[in-house]
């Protein structure tokens, strides 16, 4: 049997002999099925194919992303911590090379997640990695598309998992939308790791809030006024993205602000 996964967005689902008849994720109105139908990937005959890559975006982060892309492209990065390591977010894949090399940093404590659309390979990470708990928000539970005795969902609005490093939820995207507080990053100023919540755009200090990205729906301005005021009470200087070059290196709260303000000024004028 096969793990098969989501050509389109990176999505796992459990070994079977068949792939899924269809994928929730890419069904949901905020991704999309392409034009030729659902495409399936084997798990098991990526192995050659396909490999992660290292990148350090500053002391003590490590980016980790596929090549070739599967799925959205999604990377993850691996903060690491005197009180234990964390992996936020996920990649399709985990090769060996890789899995090695976490285990040789003293493994993760935790892995955390964003959003459904990240989710991707989160359940063969923990199990390659000896069971590590797979920190995802409870009001997206709905989305997963792999259990796994693993999965260990939180509720409310903050979760804090290592000292100096927190999860929030500021919702938006999706319900359960989560963002990650690393105290240590940025020189001790504090970085934030945001998946699709905030969205780091191509504008160097400018943000933006989506409901669908590919779909290009906005959220209402009672949802951006909501995250933005959540941000506020967050302590950080630096985002980091979750795609490759998407950051804002310094004064990064003072973007959210002023691109909230903008957003919710042109929908509402």
């Amino acid at each position: 049997m096969a793990i098969w996964i989501c050509k389109t967005c990176g999505a796992h689902f459990p070994p079977n002999d068949a792939p899924p008849a269809s994928c929730p994720i890419c069904e949901d109105e905020r991704q999309f099925v392409p034009e030729g139908g659902q495409e399936w990937l084997a798990r098991e005959a990526l192995v050659t194919t396909h490999a992660n890559e290292w990148s350090e975006l500053e002391p003590n982060l490590i980016e980790i992303a596929v090549s070739p892309a599967i799925g959205i492209g999604q990377r993850a990065l691996l903060v690491l911590s005197p009180h234990g390591n964390i992996l936020w977010d996920c990649t399709a894949i985990l090769d060996k090379k890789t899995r090695d090399r976490i285990l040789e940093l003293g493994g993760i404590k935790a892995i955390c997640l964003s959003h459904p659309h990240f989710y991707t390979g989160m359940v063969e990470w923990s199990e390659a990695l000896g069971g590590v708990p797979i920190l995802l928000h409870q009001a997206d539970l709905a989305y997963v598309t792999r259990p796994s005795a693993h999965i260990q969902p939180w509720q409310g609005d903050r979760h804090d998992v290592l000292p100096g490093i927190a999860l929030h939820r500021l919702g938006g995207h999706f319900e359960g939308s989560s963002v990650l507080e690393w105290q240590g990053g940025a020189s001790g100023k504090g970085a934030l790791l945001v998946g699709d919540t905030i969205h780091v755009v191509a504008e160097r200090g400018w943000v933006t809030f989506m409901y669908s990205f590919p779909n290009l729906i906005p959220l209402p301005a009672r949802e951006v006024r909501r995250i933005a005021d959540r941000a506020v009470e967050i302590r950080f200087d630096r985002i980091y993205g979750p795609w490759r070059d998407k950051f804002i290196s310094s004064n990064a709260k003072d973007s959210v602000a002023r691109s909230a303000e903008r957003y919710i000024r042109l929908l509402e004028s």
